[in-house]
């Protein structure tokens, strides 16, 4: 979904095979029956977030809410015979699901008895809802010591936090501080890889008005591109792919999804800002990274203008726990469990 899972599998992928493993990174969405089936469960949850951010907000709190135990997903029975078919033909020594629904379907088949390698979950999200969680699953890594805690007990697995994963050109050393470009201050609003949120022309005026410079990352989303780009003071770009230079020539990040865009704004010294998040996983991320001092959560128009205001005077120095995010070590987390733990163990203690 969107482009943060895919960013995460590439850039484990080619870390690992750079340390000379053989990864190979396999879209779950592919592995139901058809094309169609994957590509109309894409178009739903784009849809509801970009058009009907209510109807995704119901069915978190239905099926997703962190705290009610872990989830089940109809869906991972359809794909298990074709995960089970795709591990017999790759015969790896490690399955790592870096979504969902993969953990939803690896746990179902371990716990079964029907997948005999075993599994790594890597969770992207800071607030780890209960899809993530399958105690059938052998282990589980996570960005923080806090959300390591909530995997843990909620499948009375092993977890450890072993910070972000990041392609290499956001990592490391971080970017040394910088001081404010000349002009109006330049700020992003990033709405994900496909265009989502709320408020965008509203709040990009804000900003203008109150000399800003706002540029809005409108992803994939060529309709939200093209009404915006007809605003005074206002840029509006689409799919970038030199991200870092875009992110490192900015006085701050305004996101709105506490996902890879805010963290490899952390990452390159950016200070982000959590503004109008998206409703679900979105809010509940944003909520944690604030909470561990990551980013600053502005709840009015006023909060966020003193919050720009603040980044533009100037370094701030970096947020507490940033050094546990980056560099991450999951790709070396992954190795050892790898190398340790035998094809067809389940071990009580993921080792």
């Amino acid at each position: 979904m969107g482009d943060g899972h895919d960013a995460v599998a590439r850039a484990l992928a080619g870390r690992l095979n750079g340390q000379g493993h053989d990864a190979v990174a396999v879209d779950v969405l592919r592995l139901l029956p058809s094309r169609a089936a994957g590509a109309a469960l894409r178009g739903f949850y784009r849809g509801s977030i970009r058009h009907a951010p209510w109807i995704y907000a119901a069915l978190y709190a239905a099926f997703f809410r962190p705290g009610a135990g872990p989830g089940t997903s109809p869906l991972a029975a359809v794909i298990g015979p074709r995960l089970r078919d795709l591990t017999d033909r790759l015969r790896p020594d490690l399955v790592v699901p870096v979504f969902h629904l993969a953990a939803q379907t690896t746990g179902r088949e371990r716990e079964l008895g029907r997948l005999t390698v075993p599994t790594a979950v890597l969770v992207t999200d800071f607030a780890v809802h209960r899809q993530w969680l399958h105690a059938g699953n052998d282990h589980y890594l996570c960005l923080t010591e806090d959300a390591a805690d909530q995997a843990r007990v909620g499948t009375g697995r092993p977890a450890h936090a072993v910070g972000a994963v990041l392609a290499d050109r956001f990592l490391p050393p971080l970017a040394p501080a910088r001081s404010p470009a000349p002009g109006r201050p330049r700020v992003l609003l990033s709405a994900g890889a496909w265009g989502a949120g709320t408020r965008f022309a509203e709040t990009a005026r804000t900003l203008a008005a109150a000399g800003f410079a706002p540029v809005v990352l409108c992803g994939r989303n060529e309709r939200m591109r093209r009404s915006l780009s007809g605003l005074p003071g206002v840029t509006a770009l689409g799919w970038q792919r030199d991200l870092p230079s875009v992110l490192a020539a900015s006085t701050a990040l305004i996101d709105n999804a506490a996902g890879q865009t805010a963290l490899q704004a952390l990452a390159l010294g950016v200070p982000v800002v959590a503004y109008r998040p998206l409703p679900g996983h979105g809010r509940d991320g944003v909520l944690a990274m604030a909470g561990l001092g990551l980013t600053r959560l502005a709840d009015s128009p006023g909060a966020l203008l003193a919050a720009l205001t603040e980044a533009s005077r100037g370094p701030q120095g970096p947020p507490p726990g940033l050094g546990r995010l980056f560099p991450g070590t999951a790709a070396t987390a992954l190795a050892a469990l790898a190398t340790r733990q035998p094809a067809g163990s389940a071990s009580p203690d993921g080792v």
